[in-house]
């Protein structure tokens, strides 16, 4: 008889307990290879699955992967994680902690939402001052479907990293995000090149007038089209928004995957340390929902 493994759906993220991102979610996962979890993480299907293991210096081991590769983190696949875990008992209120391919980060439990730790911000301005740099410029804007009047006027696109690297775009208002027809095959040599996890096209034109921005997020280099909901990149977001919006925080709500289809809306909170105008670390976090259990073969 096959050997099967048990995956739980978590959709973290959620807005009024419905929409978010699912995420695939396996616990006791100490006894797979590396080779067996990318076939569980492709079987599921989902952009990414964690992997749950014991250990020796934090809460929990958690591993990340998509259909094709492993990742360091993911922001939806840890809310889900440790929303489930919660639900089952094995962590409660209060500070935890998830042991990853890049080191520890903190986990915080608050009332019904999960919150991961991530890095000091790391920016990168795509000015297209020089030759080279106006080149990229132009292969971004291409890549989207975007021309320089749909950008936000006096603002560029700039890679941010707290953790994983995105592509941050602004754009006008929602008929622009709305608009936008990614060339996936260019996104996902964009992101090669530039070491990138996706791209991040936002509008301040929000639906929720407590949201500070609507976003999108397409990650091709990680066999992702389009995802509903993406902490890692929120989280670079909100620091964006404080340091050149003049958005003072310390918490943001960014609002993500009402204009994909189908849509799937969500909503991802960013609280944000900030010390002598400087942000050395941020939480972000949200909610989950437990969708279903699936019983798959190894």
């Amino acid at each position: 008889m096959e050997p099967s493994i048990e995956v739980h759906i978590v959709h973290a993220f959620t807005h009024k307990n419905d929409g978010g991102n699912p995420a695939g979610v396996v616990l006791n996962a100490d006894l797979y290879s590396t080779q067996q979890k990318l076939h569980i993480a492709r079987a599921v299907g989902l952009s990414e699955t964690a992997f749950v293991s014991n250990s020796d210096c934090a809460t929990y081991k958690l591993e990340f992967f998509t259909p094709n590769r492993q990742i360091a983190h993911c922001g939806h696949a840890t809310v889900a994680t440790f929303s489930l875990l919660r639900e089952l008992g094995k962590v409660s209120q209060g500070l935890c902690s998830k042991q990853t391919i890049d080191g520890n980060r903190d986990i915080l439990i608050k009332d019904d939402m999960a919150f991961m730790q991530q890095n000091a911000p790391r920016y990168q301005v795509i000015s297209g001052e020089d030759s080279e740099q106006a080149v990229l410029h132009a292969r971004i804007l291409y890549s989207m479907g975007l021309t320089e009047h749909d950008l936000i006027r006096d603002k560029l696109p700039t890679i941010v990293n707290t953790g994983n690297a995105f592509l941050a775009i602004p754009v006008k208002g929602r008929d622009c995000l709305a608009n936008i027809r990614p060339d996936h095959e260019e996104i996902g040599n964009i992101s090669e090149e530039l070491d990138l996890v996706g791209f991040y096209p936002f509008t301040l034109d929000v639906q929720d007038a407590a949201s500070a921005a609507s976003t999108r997020m397409f990650a091709p280099r990680y066999g992702i089209g389009e995802e509903s909901a993406t902490g890692t990149a929120a989280g670079p977001l909100a620091c964006l928004l404080h340091k050149e919006f003049n958005m003072a925080g310390p918490v943001l709500q960014i609002e993500q995957g009402d204009l994909m289809e189908p849509a799937s809306p969500s909503l991802i909170k960013v609280e944000l340390s900030i010390h002598n105008g400087n942000i050395p670390s941020l939480m972000v976090g949200g909610k989950a929902r437990v969708e279903k259990t699936l019983l798959l073969k190894i």
